[in-house]
């Protein structure tokens, strides 16, 4: 029977992501496990530019760091939405990259035992972008997946 210690939630700040992150505490306060919330800015700016031959300019590391900045906070207003957040030990994180890459690493540097990660994210094209961040971590992951509706 998996007895999770470590609980990795990858969040979009979305509706699915609110669900994922409720089951997950519920999960982590049962089993008092730690509770992992990773939001992933998607690639860098500076990948971009240099597909287009372009130099890395100072201001596009500024627009990166705002940008995490601005991550944070929303990943903290998301935590502080559940009380249960309060009964469990939580982490937070704010990585720029592939999300399903970031997430994969996420799970080997911390010792995941279980991702809690909605199958849905955003209505619109992000909603199919975010179902093949779930289908990829599924496929890569090496602990247990949680898919939540």
């Amino acid at each position: 029977m998996l007895m999770p210690t470590k609980i990795l939630v990858p969040t979009d700040f979305s509706e699915h992501s609110d669900k994922a992150l409720r089951q997950a505490f519920d999960i982590a306060k049962q089993y008092k496990a730690m509770v992992y919330v990773l939001h992933v800015v998607h690639e860098k700016m500076g990948d971009r530019i240099d597909d287009y031959g372009l130099t890395y300019p100072a201001y596009v590391k500024d627009i990166e760091t705002k940008m995490i900045e601005a991550a944070r906070t929303q990943l903290q207003k998301q935590i502080d939405k559940f009380p249960q957040a309060k009964e469990v030990e939580v982490v937070s994180d704010v990585v720029i990259g592939n999300a399903s890459e970031a997430i994969l690493e996420e799970e080997t540097k911390k010792g995941i035992d279980l991702i809690v990660i909605a199958s849905l994210g955003r209505t619109g094209l992000a909603k199919y972008l975010i179902g093949s961040v779930a289908r990829n971590v599924l496929k890569g992951s090496k602990c247990h997946v949680l898919l939540t509706k």
